[in-house]
């Protein structure tokens, strides 16, 4: 249902547990950062946790542990998401956690100032200070895009962070944070009736926004190939990080389930054709993964999204080794197709993982936001199995096919720690 401010709402009972999700997300990632405001999204994700109308500072956590719950949030390249999990009993407390804080975040220069810090601290952590860190999701993008929106650092640059002012957040909040641009779920043990009261008494009084009209991130498919490469200098081995452009999601998702299942036909398991090439016949590398999608989902973001193919090797194997193996295994799936049973060894692996992702109350919740937030059908969610079992060999033979007619973008890590 649609409250009248815009706000979406979708709940899914399942007695089978005493637990509820509530989960909240909102039409905003780090691909709608203003030019010069590189981190901001994810900058707001940590405003919001820092009180709001009628939750203090810090009162948000205290209240879901101590009613026996966990939270979070995260910022994806196309949305911002907040949840709870609770006992079933606590479900009231989550919806009027969430309702103050989409109607009145308590944004200040002390809470702007502090979570900065704690930012900046967050990317020391997890890139500066860390092998590998942001190895490829913040590296890759600039190699593989042109424009600021697909290419720049999510993370933020140090510079930009330290510049956002309470005129910026403001404006954001206004902007994105609307009822209208936003999806509340609630998955779990709860009476609907109840819920949808306690949710017009929450959220109905929340006044409705303009909405914000949904940008295009399109760029064209590149012909020829880019390549780059940087130092690590806490990486003890060099890696190798291949991107390549994938079938628009929303315009042709029997295309994009094909690449989807790819990945798993090239590295997912012993038996995946770059294990066995790479891994145990030519031991040129020690590890190898691919995946679509900036953090490995493929349904968390729309078009224009990659295939990344990643490999840490031996420092006596040079990447132009590696590439031209995969090349030859990928001509080979697009020449010979697949073996029997290959086909539906993988189709059994994607769709049991995505059935055991979404079989708890949360996991279902964050997965039918997100597919009514980009495409408008939750449901896609129930349907994933069956659509993946349509899948052809031939259909994935052709997306093994089309990774080798476009421009690949190659980033090469050189080991700094060597």
């Amino acid at each position: 249902m649609t409250l009248d401010n815009g706000l979406r709402v979708l709940l899914a009972p399942d007695g089978t547990a005493p637990v509820v999700a509530v989960a909240v997300h909102y039409d905003v990632g780090f691909r709608s950062e203003p030019e010069g405001r590189t981190g901001f999204a994810h900058l707001f994700e940590h405003l919001m946790f820092q009180g709001s109308e009628n939750v203090g500072k810090a009162e948000h956590p205290k209240y879901v542990q101590a009613a026996g719950g966990i939270f979070n949030g995260s910022t994806h390249p196309d949305h911002t998401d907040y949840f709870e999990l609770l006992p079933s009993g606590a479900l009231e407390l989550a919806l009027f956690l969430e309702a103050d804080r989409m109607r009145a975040p308590r944004i200040t220069r002390e809470n702007l100032d502090n979570q900065i810090a704690v930012v900046q601290e967050e990317i020391r952590v997890n890139v500066l200070n860390r092998p590998y860190g942001g190895f490829p999701w913040i590296t890759l993008p600039p190699v593989a895009f042109d424009t600021f929106p697909n290419a720049h650092n999510g993370y933020g640059d140090f510079s930009e962070l330290e510049a956002a002012s309470l005129d910026d957040a403001a404006d954001f909040f206004d902007k994105f944070y609307a009822p209208g641009n936003a999806v509340l779920t609630v998955a779990g043990e709860f009476d609907p009736d109840a819920t949808l009261e306690l949710v017009q008494r929450y959220f109905g009084a929340i006044p409705a926004r303009p909405v914000p009209t949904r940008r295009s991130f399109a760029e064209p498919v590149r012909a020829e190939e880019r390549r780059e490469s940087l130092v690590d200098k806490l990486a003890p081995r060099p890696a190798l990080a291949v991107g390549y452009r994938v079938p628009d999601p929303d315009a042709d998702l029997p295309a994009f389930l094909a690449t989807y299942l790819l990945t798993d036909v090239l590295t997912t398991g012993d038996a995946s054709r770059l294990e066995r090439r790479l891994v145990q016949k030519d031991r040129s590398v020690t590890a190898v993964s691919s995946y679509v999608g900036t953090f490995g989902d493929p349904f968390d973001q729309r078009d224009p999204l990659l295939l990344t193919l990643e490999a840490r090797h031996a420092g006596d194997s040079t990447a132009d080794t590696v590439l031209a193996a995969v090349d030859e295994e990928l001509d080979r799936l697009a020449g010979d197709g697949l073996e029997p049973g290959e086909l539906e060894r993988v189709q059994a692996q994607v769709a049991s993982a995505i059935l055991r992702e979404s079989d708890d109350a949360l996991g279902r919740a964050l997965a039918m936001a997100t597919f009514e937030l980009h495409r408008g059908r939750p449901e896609l969610l129930n349907e994933l199995p069956g659509l993946l079992f349509e899948v052809t060999a031939d259909a994935v033979a052709a997306a093994a096919g089309a990774l080798r007619t476009q421009g690949r973008s190659v980033l090469e890590l050189r080991a700094g720690a060597a």
